[in-house]
């Protein structure tokens, strides 16, 4: 795949465990247990590929009101994730990183995540980032929340508070735009994911369910986000016209636009 036709930073809802495993008379937590896997398979791909940022949604503020014994599979599953893959994240310059209210997370699962986090630092490869206990209105009023303490305080002018201004604030604020978007499992909604980060990204909707879900899937939506044209606003002979001058500049072909999301 050409380099310059990568998305930056994909997102993936992974959704379809439960009906996974419905469809093969299992229980709920062994289509957890198989989309773990596909957890694997999809880091290590987009790593192959040249992903530069990749985040999963793997627990939503809204999944703590699962059933008791789902939260708790699902929980072993993400502190055995962190233990069995650490030597991987560690040996390929992996940074791990992660959005959400994680202080809700049950401390043997925070403290092989902080841990690792740390760890993996001053890692420069591709950033692979959790959303743990996230929610995309919770982390936006949260940060409005913050800004109005500012404001008031006098600490902070609000008409410094600008669009950029605010982005930096989410959770957010020092990862690459969202290019791509991705949802398994036939579902054509956000969930509460990355309301504000999806502004200009590309959707992509798969009948895969997530267990299911393999390196070839992830590069047919690659391809897909590959040929689509990005205009952020502008028309496609502005975008033309500036690819163009770009490729004239040396620049590699890619517009101003397109390097912005």
């Amino acid at each position: 795949m050409e380099v310059g036709r990568l998305p930056g930073h994909v997102g993936i809802i992974m959704d379809g465990n439960g009906r996974w495993a419905r469809a093969r008379g299992l229980a709920r937590e062994e289509g957890h247990t198989k989309g773990a896997d596909a957890v694997r398979t999809v880091v290590r791909s987009s790593r192959k590929l040249g992903i530069k940022a990749l985040t999963l949604f793997a627990f939503s503020s809204q999944n703590w009101d699962r059933p008791p014994e789902e939260v708790f599979h699902l929980m072993q599953l993400l502190r055995r994730y962190l233990l069995e893959e650490r030597a991987e994240i560690l040996d390929h310059g992996i940074r791990l990183t992660t959005v959400g209210d994680t202080d809700k997370l049950p401390e043997y699962v925070r403290e092989p995540l902080l841990e690792l986090m740390e760890a993996s630092s001053g890692n420069a490869g591709m950033v692979l980032c959790l959303a743990l206990s996230y929610g995309g209105r919770e982390m936006i009023a949260k940060a409005a929340r913050r800004l109005c303490e500012e404001v008031a305080e006098g600490r902070l002018a609000p008409e410094r508070v600008s669009v950029e201004f605010f982005g930096e604030r989410l959770p957010t604020g020092k990862m690459p735009p969202l290019d791509l978007l991705v949802r398994t499992s036939g579902e054509r909604r956000v969930s509460n994911f990355f309301l504000w980060e999806i502004a200009y990204a590309e959707l992509y909707f798969t009948e895969k369910l997530w267990p299911e879900f393999e390196r070839a899937d992830l590069e047919d939506a690659i391809r897909d986000f590959a040929g689509r044209e990005r205009r952020f606003g502008l028309t496609s002979d502005q975008v033309s016209t500036h690819s163009s001058h770009a490729v004239a500049a040396g620049e590699g072909g890619t517009s101003a636009a397109t390097s912005r999301g």
